[in-house]
């Protein structure tokens, strides 16, 4: 297993059909980077309660909406414009670099928010339910493929 959560997330993006389904979390206002962070969580065996889904929600919240959330919303604005304009097109590039890199930093912090809580024997480790916020829906379509990734996640970790 990757023990860092930005590889674990690198390796977990390039399965088939999450990148679309995170992509579609994103535009339901979910915090992809946290469902990724709960899913590394879950793979290691680590169980989920309020406390700590608390914690990491408050940590994303503030990075998503002082770093994350305002330069790709300039990355999308641009997006019309930049199919006409080269230069503008190389910027966008730019924003897009600065976005993910700020989406490393934050995976990094929860990482290190996280990184001496221990597996436990407790079956609570579902963390989609905990982190889906309730205006999207924990059963929507995108959380049902995520979860059916970390369920073979599980899996493989335990040698299934």
């Amino acid at each position: 297993m990757h023990t860092d959560l930005w590889n674990f997330a690198l390796k977990l993006y390039a399965r088939p059909g999450v990148e679309a389904a995170c992509l579609q979390w994103q535009d339901l206002g979910g915090d992809v980077c946290l469902l990724l962070c709960g899913i590394w969580l879950s793979a290691r065996g680590v169980a989920a309660n309020e406390q700590r889904v608390r914690q990491l929600t408050e940590l994303a919240e503030t990075w998503q909406t002082e770093v994350v959330k305002p330069l790709r919303a300039l990355r999308q604005s641009w997006r019309d414009e930049a199919a006409r304009d080269p230069q503008l097109t190389g910027l966008r590039e730019q924003v897009k670099g600065l976005e993910l890199a700020a989406e490393r930093i934050l995976l990094e912090r929860l990482e290190t928010a996280c990184k001496d809580w221990a597996a436990t024997p407790e079956t609570a480790l579902d963390w989609i339910s905990w982190l889906a916020p309730e205006v999207a829906g924990a059963h929507h379509d995108a959380l049902h493929r995520l979860r059916a990734v970390m369920l073979t996640t599980q899996d493989a970790e335990d040698g299934v």
